[in-house]
């Protein structure tokens, strides 16, 4: 009976201790950090690419239509090259914020060749072909552009399209011109230099980056580009208009 009573008393005690040591510690775990920013603040990119398609005007036919001149009813038609070209440049901007919609401020620098010219046929009043000659140049150019872009980072931030538009200023350089006669392939003239000319720009512009690490992407972009001609009075519309596409690399700091 005894040794009961102190069975009982041992197991009482026990219990008492459990409840009022209280509740069992429990470590709270620490929260997971914060997704990271993809393609914010400082960056700098390089490209490159193809100038598809320039649209330096329509063919054109000019008459002789002065009587008391030589060549009375004569036609000068003029078919200008818009051939294939290349661009390559760099870039250094900005991107405020870090939300889906984010503006940003981008300096574009880039160099911009391609061949002009053009094919000329000398027709005599009666349609009969009197001359053919196919002249050939190299213009090489220089884009100095401010952009202002909207850049959208939805979901988890690496697929980033954008589009925005820029001005700015060109230089353009001739590299000389080359005349040849289409029948015999005779270069007829060389020239060993050409002219210069400086005026505004314009662009629109529009892309998608990839972002592989929070820091670092490929992209891909298209450029409307229009050079101007506001020093030449020629009584018509002679921009220069250009579609690019390219690709490059970004890198924010």
């Amino acid at each position: 009976m005894k040794q009961l009573i102190l069975i009982s008393i041992a197991i009482i005690t026990v219990a008492s201790s459990s409840v009022f040591a209280g509740p069992p510690d429990y470590k709270q775990a620490a929260p997971p950090p914060p997704p990271p920013n993809y393609g914010v603040g400082f960056y700098g990119a390089i490209d490159m690419g193809a100038n598809v398609y320039q649209n330096r005007g329509g063919t054109r036919t000019f008459t002789q239509d002065n009587p008391n001149l030589l060549g009375f009813g004569d036609t000068l038609e003029v078919d200008p090259k818009n051939d294939v070209g290349f661009f390559g440049g760099i870039k250094l901007g900005y991107v405020f914020g870090t939300g889906v919609v984010r503006p940003t401020v981008e300096g574009d620098f880039f160099y911009n060749g391609f061949r002009g010219g053009g094919n000329f046929t000398l027709r005599d009043s009666f349609g009969d072909v009197l001359a053919q000659r196919n002249v050939t140049t190299w213009i090489n150019t220089g884009a100095f552009m401010g952009n202002f872009i909207l850049r959208f980072a939805p979901g988890n931030q690496k697929f980033q399209p954008y589009a925005g538009a820029g001005v700015g200023v060109y230089y353009a350089e001739s590299a000389g011109t080359q005349l040849t006669n289409p029948n015999t392939g005779t270069v007829t003239i060389n020239t060993g230099g050409g002219a210069n000319h400086a005026d505004l720009a314009w662009q629109i512009v529009a892309g998608s980056d990839y972002y592989w690490t929070p820091r670092f992407s490929t992209f891909i972009e298209y450029k409307f580009l229009n050079y101007t001609s506001t020093q030449i009075d020629t009584r018509q519309d002679r921009d220069l208009r250009q579609h690019l596409v390219g690709a490059g690399v970004r890198f924010h700091f």
